[in-house]
């Protein structure tokens, strides 16, 4: 079975929290940060050559990471558009050169023309932080790629989404969204297995917003689809101890500790090396908790 096949099918044995057939699941995958970009907010310029990216995604993988998600166009707040052309020229040689990479690809795209591309090149995972809204092509192309679709929650645009965004209730509020977007998707074509659901920390929300979406987590497996939590290195960490972002990696395996507590089936991370042996000694520990000898 195809490792984007497994971590959709597999069902904790002891589901954290909640019950029922929601996909829970206490060993989410390992999605590993690749920005190809000169400016995103944590490793913007790191890995913008592909010698580089290729030998970042080499040491991701060997580190514990199953997939892989390669982004051309950065998406912090404030951030510049890119266009189509430049972001194709950044993005298509590193997956290229991953043809036949022992883990899953995954394009952080809001262009349909940029996933089509990578999708042909090996790219099994459309991430999209516009919930597929970007462009008025972007569904119908999702359908017909066939692949595993990521639609992400986000108010507003990269360049607006943190202009005094406000919510009543963020969590209903998102989850009304996000069960819509699922709803036009799968009218469209868009298989309802590949569908993957992402509450999209820090885009468009306030600290509290952000804390709420955390804290509520797995309120969002009643709609039947695994969770992407990628609170990786977010600006609300600094909010809450005024770190910057070299220093929020106990914030961020924090968040990625508690995201498999909530039945997170996937956590975005940029340091899978330290994210792995956290969830190795959390899932040890909470094993002999249960009374269990073996992990």
């Amino acid at each position: 079975m195809a490792l984007t096949e497994r971590w959709i099918t597999r069902k904790s044995a002891n589901p954290p929290y909640k019950t029922g057939n929601y996909l829970m699941t206490n060993s989410p995958k390992i999605m590993g940060i690749l920005n190809v970009t000169p400016d995103s907010f944590s490793d913007g310029g790191q890995f913008d050559g592909v010698e580089q990216a290729v030998a970042r995604a080499h040491a991701m993988v060997r580190a514990g990471a199953d997939i892989i998600d390669i982004g051309g166009e950065s998406t912090r707040p404030g951030a510049v558009v890119v266009g189509e052309a430049e972001e194709l020229a950044r993005v298509m040689p590193v997956i290229e050169a991953l043809a036949g990479f022992d883990a899953d690809i995954s394009i952080d795209t809001r262009r349909p023309a940029v996933a089509q591309a990578a999708v042909k090149a090996g790219a099994s995972i459309w991430n999209d932080v516009t919930a597929l809204e970007f462009d008025e092509t972007s569904i119908e192309i999702a359908a017909k790629l066939g692949c595993k679709v990521v639609l992400m929650h986000m108010r507003g645009t990269p360049e607006t989404m943190q202009d005094n965004p406000h919510y009543n209730n963020v969590v209903a509020e998102e989850m009304a969204y996000l069960k819509a977007r699922m709803s036009v998707a799968m009218k469209a074509g868009v298989k309802r297995q590949n569908i993957i659901l992402d509450p999209g920390i820090g885009f468009g929300k306030r600290l509290e917003d952000n804390l709420d979406l955390l804290q509520h987590l797995d309120d969002f497996h009643i709609l039947g689809r695994p969770i992407l939590l990628g609170a990786s290195r977010k600006s609300f960490m600094g909010a809450l101890d005024g770190s910057d972002v070299a220093g929020r990696l106990g914030g961020s395996i924090a968040s990625a500790l508690w995201g498999a507590s909530m039945g997170a089936s996937i956590l975005r991370v940029h340091d899978v090396e330290e994210t792995v042996q956290a969830l190795k000694v959390w899932r040890a520990i909470g094993g002999r908790a249960n009374g269990k000898d073996k992990i």
